[in-house]
């Protein structure tokens, strides 16, 4: 595969940080921080939080030293990983390729957020989760988030759709 083609998914990640941050940029700009605002009932709201830690506040706890290596360096290293398989493994589809780019979009739009905003992550999709795993409400996310939860999955599903595809080839 020419470099060019391989290359092509860099700009998902580009899309996606850029459309993460603006997207960012509109909710700290016109909603009220901390208070939901209804869009359907109280199913789903918009609620402007911030978020100085990881996923579901984990690291809030730690003190300056911890938390930068948990927020700032760990994630980097983690999508410097995923930025060296995209590179360098041959077996990746270009499916793969562009799957791998939005999770490194959806890394690196929080990494931004971390980065150039001292407070925290823009955080503002608020679902009802009505109990479920202990949660009334799911903790609060972002585009950048759901971009690596949906791709990571996607992933995932592509690893083990490929495993299979070649576990049959191979008893024909």
């Amino acid at each position: 595969m020419n470099l060019r083609k391989r290359l092509l998914p860099l700009v998902l990640t580009g899309g996606i940080i850029l459309v993460d941050q603006i997207v960012k940029w509109v909710v700290s700009k016109n909603l009220p921080f901390g208070r939901p605002v209804e869009i359907i009932g109280d199913f789903l709201r918009f609620t402007f939080v911030q978020n100085p830690a990881l996923s579901f506040s984990i690291g809030r706890g730690f003190g300056d030293t911890g938390r930068i290596i948990l927020t700032m360096v760990l994630p980097m290293l983690v999508v410097a990983f995923v930025l060296y398989y995209f590179l360098a493994a041959k077996d990746v589809t270009q499916g793969q390729r562009w799957i791998l780019a939005a999770i490194m979009g959806g890394g690196l739009g929080n990494q931004v957020d971390r980065y150039f905003r001292p407070e925290g992550v823009i955080d503002f999709i608020d679902f009802k989760f009505y109990g479920i795993f202990g949660f009334e409400r799911w903790p609060v996310f972002n585009i950048a988030d759901s971009t690596v939860v949906v791709a990571g999955i996607t992933l995932l599903i592509s690893y083990i759709v490929t495993g299979v595809r070649e576990k049959n080839e191979q008893k024909s």
